[in-house]
């Protein structure tokens, strides 16, 4: 067996299982979860009709490349969405089965593991992917702190000079899981600095680009910076996926887009590692990126929650609006109790789940950045969101009366 495994620590999800093991939670009360990020918001009919009229595809073998109609409207998106010029959709951009895997395998690809001291660097707290990638490559995963004083964006700044020299290769996530923060022109200009001047590649993971709460400011992008910046797309590239913005999950589409020689050596390792998406998928997923008015739809349905779940929870706990995203990342302390005890005790009165913070970061610098915090998925439908969030209020206030 390959002995890298052994260096995988358990997925957020089964520490949470182990957590509310022997746990009743209150059976007079539905279950209500806010702790796993999976849309649920119906799957527009648009869609499911694209990948129905399209199985005739089936009877085909998908190119590891992808079709020319998808590219070409993966790449038309992209100068929409960021106003880039002309990208290339047969060199700069590759279709992929969902993010998760490719910003997996792309580590695969791009980290020369035989390297002595090969450094992968993740935004802490951070989608464990990353880090599992990062090992399985050979490298050895370390981790920039989010700053709470810039609405949680990782600080860079703070990683040792001698640090930089090993790192081969940069994960970034804006929106971030689990902050909800986006990255600043100015984050990526010290950053594209620091790639110029020790070489390392940035993956810039952002399948969480279309929720956010202000049609007139949408998140910045990794290649729309550097656009703005002035800059080719040289050791950069970007990964979105369809499972937020349309609700698609299921469907397991997304794509790489960027500097043209990464994506070309990424091709020729998935054209081995059997990464072609199902031709049917490619035809929704045609339907789908050509298609915003379903978005904005998307869009106001998380508007309308935030706005009503947020200002009820700041009564009891310290939380903010993120930046973007799906996720509310509140802070517990107040209510006297660990992430972990919140966590449990709230499973068990009142038969709700929502995730550890600890859980979703590594301690580095002496501190862990998730301590004391919960992540709250706010993807149920309106009336759970109400409801959870009026369970938690009551939970806080009654730990307030006992106490």
């Amino acid at each position: 067996m390959n002995p890298r495994l052994d260096l995988l620590q358990p997925y957020p999800f089964e520490k949470l299982k182990a957590l509310f093991a022997g746990i009743e939670p209150n059976g007079a009360l539905r279950p209500i979860s806010f702790g796993i990020g999976e849309p649920k918001h119906p799957t527009p009919r648009f869609i499911r009709d694209a990948l129905a009229e399209s199985l005739g595809g089936l009877a085909n073998y998908p190119t590891t490349a992808g079709s020319e109609a998808l590219r070409q409207c993966i790449a038309g998106w992209l100068e929409r969405r960021y106003g880039l010029p002309r990208v290339d959709p047969a060199s700069q951009v590759l279709p992929v089965t969902g993010s998760r895997e490719a910003l997996f395998a792309f580590a695969q690809t791009v980290v020369d593991g035989i390297r002595p001291g090969a450094l992968v660097l993740c935004p802490n707290p951070f989608y464990q992917i990353y880090e599992g990638a990062a090992l399985l490559a050979g490298a050895t995963p370390v981790f920039a702190n989010s700053d709470p004083s810039r609405n949680f964006a990782p600080a860079f700044d703070r990683i040792a000079d001698d640090v930089w020299p090993r790192v081969q290769l940069v994960y970034v996530c804006s929106p971030g899981n689990p902050t909800g923060a986006v990255l600043s022109l100015e984050d990526w200009r010290q950053l594209f600095a620091l790639s110029d001047r020790h070489g390392f590649v940035i993956a810039s993971d952002e399948c969480y680009s279309e929720i956010y709460f202000d049609e007139g400011k949408a998140p910045l992008g990794a290649l729309e910076a550097a656009h703005r910046l002035g800059r080719g797309f040289e050791r950069l590239v970007m990964f979105s996926s369809l499972s937020k913005r349309s609700n698609v999950p299921g469907l397991r589409s997304g794509f790489v887009a960027g500097d043209a020689a990464l994506l070309g050596r990424f091709l020729l390792y998935r054209t081995y590692h059997g990464g072609a998406m199902n031709p049917a998928v490619q035809s929704a997923s045609v339907a789908a990126w050509n298609d915003e008015a379903h978005v904005r739809e998307n869009r106001a349905a998380y508007v309308a929650k935030f706005a009503e779940v947020t200002p009820m929870l700041a009564e009891v706990l310290d939380v903010a609006l993120p930046d973007a995203g799906f996720y509310l990342w509140a802070d517990v302390s107040r209510t006297g109790l660990s992430d972990t005890e919140f966590a449990a005790r709230l499973y068990a009165e009142q038969h709700l789940t929502v995730l550890p913070g600890s859980y979703l970061a590594r301690e580095t610098d002496g501190i862990n950045p998730g301590a004391n915090r919960v992540r709250m998925a706010l993807v149920a439908t309106p009336e759970e969101c109400r409801e959870g969030a009026e369970r938690i209020v009551a939970f806080c206030r009654g730990l307030t009366r006992r106490g």
